[in-house]
């Protein structure tokens, strides 16, 4: 009921409302029109005749307007999005996990532990840090450093856009490398790191998930230090852009589950965003 109060109280939600209701006066209009002109005259007149079309007008621009879950289906290619609210690590499907190009572990000195992996860290490994070290290190074998740097923690780096896919029960955890660390154990990335990371997100999913669901949070807050560059909306579309451009060249995953912690969702133009997965259909 919160989320459905919010939408009401959005503007997008009034104006689709009113085009949508003036939309069905002006058929109303033409079809009385119509029989006026075949028939000669109209059954009902006046008042009753303008409460009746007062009411249907405003239930047809109620129903097309009433905020439903953000979710398209699309059959070029063959998949689906949809943006949910909840807890990315109590979905049923293959998880994306945002990291750093040295793949640090260790919390809090290095790992916020509030961040997604984090969480990852302790939600689905019990706080093990060395057998995520162990699985990381295993998932990383024959992918190229690209440098080594002298800091604390871990020091070899494979460049952003490297993806460590690790087994989760029946699915994969895909630890993304989207940001870089720097010798502070700062990280930091860029709008073009994202979507560099992002293609070869799809590329490893296309290749390892048979289709399978995969899950992924809002990606650029926390460490990556974009949250003001790239806020939760625009992270929303820049995550579907990049699947679906990757999703028309070869088949990704039968459904992209973006998943949206509570507190961001809240404060999303859902309606907004309902509309933006509409327009990503092929015209």
């Amino acid at each position: 009921m919160r989320d459905l109060a919010h939408d009401l109280r959005t503007w997008r939600f009034w104006r689709w409302f009113l085009i949508q209701t003036f939309s069905a006066v002006g058929v109303l209009a033409v079809l009385l029109e119509l029989t006026n002109f075949i028939f000669g005259s109209l059954p009902i007149e006046g008042w009753p005749l303008a409460i009746i079309i007062a009411v249907v007008s405003i239930g047809y621009g109620l129903v097309r307007a009433w905020p439903r879950p953000i979710r398209q289906d699309y059959n070029s290619p063959n998949t689906m999005i949809e943006i949910v609210k909840g807890d990315l690590f109590a979905q049923d499907s293959n998880i994306v996990v945002g990291t750093c190009d040295t793949f640090d572990t260790s919390v809090p000195n290095i790992i916020a532990k509030n961040s997604v992996q984090g969480q990852a860290l302790e939600r689905l490994y019990g706080g093990d840090t060395d057998q995520l070290d162990r699985e990381l290190a295993a998932a990383l074998q024959g992918k190229t450093v690209t440098a080594t740097i002298p800091k604390h923690g871990k020091t070899e780096k494979y460049g952003v856009g490297a993806v460590a896919t690790l087994r989760n029960g029946s699915h994969r955890l895909y630890f993304l490398a989207y940001s870089e660390m720097n010798e502070a154990n700062e990280a930091q990335s860029t709008p073009e790191g994202i979507w560099r990371s992002l293609a070869s997100l799809w590329e490893e999913v296309s290749r390892t998930a048979n289709g399978t669901a995969v899950a992924v949070p809002v990606i650029g807050g926390g460490q990556s230090r974009l949250s003001q560059v790239m806020p939760a909306q625009d992270s929303i579309r820049f995550i579907v852009m990049s699947f679906m451009f990757a999703s028309r060249t070869k088949k990704v995953c039968d459904q992209l589950r973006i998943v949206v912690h509570p507190r961001d969702f809240d404060r999303l133009d859902r309606l907004e965003l309902q509309a933006f997965l509409s327009s990503m259909r092929p015209s």
